[in-house]
């Protein structure tokens, strides 16, 4: 893990929550029937050179949560703190110096980038679109820019004038990260950057965020349910659940002790590369319950081994276990 890692944070979102409206269409009006509960209370923080993976089942708000933070998503309520600057009050009223601080500061990794890349482009132009928009860089250092950037994600400098078509997917994604980097970011949202690589590929893509991290002392929140890469390269782990946070702590921590049964049900799902260990998987009951009408207390009991009336009833505090390992169950302690 990276050599630069710090205590001080980076960012710290407190009480993120975002809901959408439903709305059933008639002839000449339409009617709100309900609310989606996309990200209901979501706090975290990560420092300076840290790597936080977000992990959970694919609509448990993962991405949604990702993108309240940046603002591109308007949040229906909470705070987010980006280097000092309140994100929301920024980009709603604030300065335009301020503005282009955050827009720099924070980048996005999207998750394929057969479609993250505009295939009309050349690289040239993908990397330098960024200078063009913010105008921090004379066009006279374009191209030693570019260069830099292809170099510093493994590519060659002749991988300049070619089209995203010509690129394996591996190679593609190395350029998307060369094109969030162009603004030297202090944070990058990776959001499933490696899911639709091949694995040997997802493994150089890892190496190569890891060694920027080394680096460059950047930041990610990184966003994956592939639990081995997010073994590999977080230094903490937080699991979502039905829009909730429902377990944080390091990394080693979380997956030598999990506390939550959820974690557990997740983690006892990992592939495990011995034909001959038996790994003893936790099969859920039911179906994840729909975020339009989440259940009541703890949105987990309808599907937990562990579940009684006070997990219907009362809705679990997030608990500090120890360690830096924050819970949200009643029964926790039997698992520690």
């Amino acid at each position: 893990m990276s050599a630069k890692l710090s205590n001080t944070p980076l960012v710290k979102v407190s009480g993120l929550v975002k809901y959408f409206e439903v709305y059933s269409k008639g002839v000449l009006t339409k009617k709100k029937t309900g609310v989606v509960h996309a990200v209901d209370n979501v706090s975290f923080e990560i420092n300076r050179g840290e790597t936080l993976s977000l992990v959970g089942e694919s609509g448990c708000g993962k991405t949604t949560t990702a993108k309240v933070m940046l603002y591109l998503e308007e949040p229906t309520s909470g705070k987010v703190i980006f280097d000092g600057l309140s994100v929301f009050d920024v980009m709603r009223n604030g300065k335009a110096s301020e503005k282009t601080r955050i827009r720099r500061g924070m980048q996005l990794v999207f998750q394929n980038p057969y479609s993250s890349l505009d295939p009309r482009m050349t690289v040239y132009d993908i990397l330098t679109e960024p200078f063009a928009i913010h105008g921090h860089l004379p066009k006279s250092e374009w191209k030693s820019k570019v260069v830099e950037l292809l170099k510093t994600v493994g590519l060659e400098p002749y991988h300049a004038e070619r089209y995203p078509h010509e690129f394996s997917g591996g190679q593609r994604q190395r350029i998307a990260i060369a094109r969030a980097l162009a603004m030297e970011p202090q944070l990058i949202v990776a959001d499933e950057p490696v899911s639709s690589l091949d694995v040997s590929i997802r493994a150089q893509v890892l190496n190569l965020m890891m060694k920027l991290q080394e680096e460059k002392g950047v930041s990610y929140l990184y966003i994956s349910h592939d639990l081995s890469s997010v073994r590999q390269i977080s230094h903490k782990v937080a699991v979502m659940y039905l829009g909730e946070i429902v377990e944080t702590a390091p990394t080693d921590e979380l997956f030598e002790k999990p506390l939550h049964p959820y974690t557990q049900a997740l983690l006892s799902a990992i592939p495990i590369p011995d034909p001959v260990k038996k790994v003893e998987r936790i099969i859920l009951p039911g179906e994840v319950p729909s975020p339009i009408n989440p259940p009541s207390a703890c949105r987990f009991h309808p599907r937990c081994p562990y579940a009684q009336q006070i997990c219907k009833e009362v809705k679990p505090a997030m608990e500090d276990a120890g360690n830096g390992h924050l819970v949200a169950c009643h029964f926790w302690r039997k698992f520690a």
